[in-house]
């Protein structure tokens, strides 16, 4: 019986998930087909590849598919990257890092219908398949050493803007955001195209304005994303990296304007997840044709890695690894609005219906009134009815403990709404709060599943609506 494995978040079918590669939605319009690319190694000392999963009306529903992407010739490592869509609008191109004793170096492989990728036998391909036997075709390099800089990776590429002062024009070429330089000094430089093939480096990334930061240590997987804010209606760039440190990540963002290499920042860099294991937040492409130039830019999806440790941690201690044979998760998709200059994220739609297909998935989510001083509190309870998680909401800020002697906690505004959602799955909790200015993102492993969901009001504090969905409450 699996008790640790999620069945809504993505893990790897066997193996240590490393984070999510590159996110690709496709099926017209309302792009409801959507292509979850990670790396990961089917066992540890295993070379990374690209794994594919895709899922059809929602993006909770994932069929698990081929490799897409293996090393070839003197590769080590195939590493995360991109998937977007082609710059002359036939099929769609991966992104990759292409790691040898070398160094590193950013290569493209080419996909015509990216909807046909789990059209193929899975006989075809068993035991470790040749990349010329997968559906991908590779291209070679597109960003290699140059005198000014060296051994780029990670790539992040969104359409370039087609008049940087005015946004309105739509957009021509490609952008690049990537890492350059030695592991343990690690330079994010930016890198723009006119075809996504001939790439030119702009220069290191730098900054102007108050980073909120120190800024000058390890910093790794930059991504962008562009969003109206819903305040003034101005399409600002968004910023996101991850700090390394004291063997631990951090995701952080900015909201400002890039031009050139040079990010304008309007206010300092802030937290995007404050749980204990949220990491590497990946950007959400899709086919430009197939979307309205005036709401092009209302919303972004967002996904992010979860891991209780830093690329130095060992992910086979997680109790799942022994019992299941597999390690690591990724987050559900956000839907990610910006409102005055500010983040909010909020599970995707269609989550509850997807709950209710599970066997073990539980959701809880209520409407409050939370004085400060007063509190609500969630207990997250396992097989034995002990808590194995609890939420608090005090007003002021937001705890998530688990009950290990380290909470995550948040500060809550006063404008933020005093509503709280709950979302536990297998070994993942999400808690969103103040209708998404806060999210946090945990593993927890509740002894024989979570068995429900306990909330409480005191001291003044009311829950005047709630609503529960899964195996019991559906």
């Amino acid at each position: 019986m699996t008790v640790y494995r999620p069945e809504l978040h993505v893990t790897a079918e066997r193996g240590i998930l490393e984070g999510p590669a590159g996110v690709f939605r496709s099926g017209g319009p309302e792009a409801r087909v959507w292509h979850m690319f990670y790396q990961y190694r089917p066992a540890p000392g295993e070379a990374s590849r690209w794994g594919h999963e895709m899922s059809e009306d929602d993006p909770f529903s994932f069929l698990d598919c081929n490799d897409v992407i293996v090393p070839v010739g003197g590769e080590t490592n195939i590493r995360a990257g991109a998937v977007t869509e082609s710059n002359d609008g036939n099929g769609v191109d991966l992104y990759f890092s292409s790691e040898t004793a070398a160094g590193n170096t950013v290569q493209i492989a080419h996909v015509d219908n990216i909807d046909e990728l789990c059209d193929f036998d899975d006989e075809e391909f068993e035991g470790a398949p040749n990349q010329s036997e997968l559906p991908a075709t590779r291209l070679g390099a597109v960003v290699e050493d140059t005198d000014a800089a060296a051994n780029f990776r990670s790539p992040c590429v969104v359409p370039g803007w087609e008049e940087v002062d005015d946004r309105g024009q739509g957009h021509s070429g490609c952008l690049m955001l990537a890492v350059t330089g030695p592991v343990e000094a690690p330079v994010p430089v930016v890198l723009s195209s006119e075809d996504g093939r001939d790439w030119r480096l702009l220069g290191p990334l730098t900054f102007e304005g108050d980073t909120g930061y120190d800024l000058d240590t390890s910093l790794v997987a930059p991504r962008i994303i562009r969003l109206r804010d819903e305040v003034n209606g101005d399409v600002r760039d968004v910023l996101f990296i991850t700090l390394e440190r004291d063997g631990k990540d951090t995701a952080v963002y900015a909201v400002g304007e890039l031009r050139g290499n040079v990010f304008s920042l309007e206010g300092p860099f802030r937290i995007l997840d404050h749980g204990h294991d949220f990491t590497r937040p990946r950007n959400t492409n899709y086919r430009t044709s197939e979307s309205d130039a005036e709401t092009r830019y209302e919303r972004a999806y967002l996904y992010g890695f979860m891991t209780n440790t830093d690329r130095a941690g060992d992910p086979t201690e997680e109790p799942n690894w022994e019992a299941e044979g597999w390690a690591n998760a990724l987050t559900l998709p956000r839907r990610v609005t910006l409102q005055g200059g500010r983040l909010y994220q909020v599970p995707a739609p269609g989550l509850p219906d997807a709950v209710d297909t599970t066997d073990r998935a539980r959701l809880w989510t209520a409407l409050c009134d939370i004085p400060s001083g007063s509190n609500v509190t969630v207990e997250v309870l396992d097989g034995t009815g002990e808590a194995a998680a609890v939420i608090t909401h005090d007003g002021d800020t937001l705890t998530l403990d688990r009950m290990d002697g380290s909470p995550a906690t948040a500060e809550l505004h006063d404008a933020d709404e005093d509503n709280i959602t709950v979302i536990v799955d297998g070994s993942t909790i999400e808690v969103y709060a103040g209708g998404g200015s806060v999210v946090m993102s945990s593993r927890i492993w509740p002894e024989s599943n979570c068995a429900g969901i306990r909330a409480r009001a005191t001291d003044g504090a009311e829950i005047q609506s709630e609503w529960r969905r899964g195996y019991p409450g559906r």
